[in-house]
């Protein structure tokens, strides 16, 4: 009968044996909780600091107990545990803080990884990223509905709708040209890329009133000389990480092509911390105003 035992075990096959083995880490993990360790207390790991903004925001934070490398704002979310860089999330990591629920971007991953988890018996809730304001508008909705804090969900839109018509009446007021605007994503030295349609990027040039220089495709492509020639942009725009990794303004400024545009014959290179920018989370009104702001002085240079 031993033996029988042994050959089941065996034959189990590898995905049936990392479930079962998946499943006893959360019970390990559960199992390790305080004595007294009400069970129905939400234990929530947020994946996108998006998303950790809301959690803030609606002021349940307190359920928190990870949220991943991006997680940069409030400043006390710096403080929780984290479970990694979002696209490179590992099943066992995740489960070490016995999570009652998992709220993640659409970017985060691997895929196999979210199924894994919820396999073992995890709530996972994945938010589309819509890169508008009424995307944000969604997010707030879900996640105080996935957080207990619905009323403070409603409040919070009502809030948010009245800060997003003072940015965009800003940037109604402006009277002068709109601006072409490069964004450069340069997060590691090795791969510089630019933004086409369909991103963030583009939706953030589009609502503080420039016009983004590249057109033609969607999502990122590889910067070459002859895009960046063609595009003339006014403006190149990156993200603060982006701007340090490149080598700050100076190492924008030898990129292949743009000293023959006005951006850097003007040395116009401007930029936003990258989740302020590129996040649409809560503090989406005050990211275009910002940008707005940041473009509007360039272009007086």
């Amino acid at each position: 009968m031993r033996r029988l035992n042994q050959f089941k075990q065996t034959a189990q096959p590898n995905a049936e044996r990392r479930k079962t083995c998946l499943q006893l880490t959360a019970w390990t993990a559960l199992l390790a909780l305080p004595p007294g360790h009400a069970a129905n207390v939400r234990r929530i790991v947020s994946v996108g600091g998006a998303l950790t903004e809301i959690v803030f925001a609606l002021q349940a934070d307190a359920d928190l107990v990870g949220v991943d490398t991006t997680s940069l704002y409030p400043a006390m979310a710096q403080k929780l545990p984290s479970v990694g860089y979002a696209r490179s999330l590992s099943a066992e990591g995740v489960l070490a803080l016995a999570p009652t629920q998992v709220i993640a971007t659409e970017d985060a991953g691997p895929p196999a990884v979210l199924r894994q988890l919820s396999a073992s018996g995890i709530a996972v809730t994945v938010l589309a990223a819509n890169h508008r304001f009424e995307g944000l508008n969604e997010r707030v909705k879900r996640v105080g509905e996935l957080t207990g804090r619905v009323a403070q969900a409603t409040a919070m839109q009502q809030t948010l709708q009245q800060e997003w018509a003072r940015a965009r009446a800003q940037v109604a007021q402006r009277t002068t040209k709109p601006a072409q605007v490069l964004f450069v994503l340069a997060h590691t030295p090795n791969q510089i890329m630019v933004a086409g349609t369909d991103t963030s990027a583009h939706a953030m040039l589009e609502y503080a009133g420039a016009i983004n220089a590249i057109n033609g495709f969607t999502g990122y492509k590889p910067l070459t000389p002859e895009a960046v020639i063609a595009a003339q942009p006014d403006v190149v725009l990156l993200t603060d990480q982006g701007l340090k990794a490149a080598g700050g303004v100076e190492g924008i400024l030898t990129l292949p092509g743009l000293s023959q545009t006005p951006a850097g014959r003007n040395r116009r290179v401007i930029s936003l911390e990258a989740m302020f920018l590129l996040g649409f989370g809560p503090r989406l009104a005050a990211a275009v105003s910002a940008l707005d702001a940041v473009i509007g002085k360039a272009m007086r240079t």
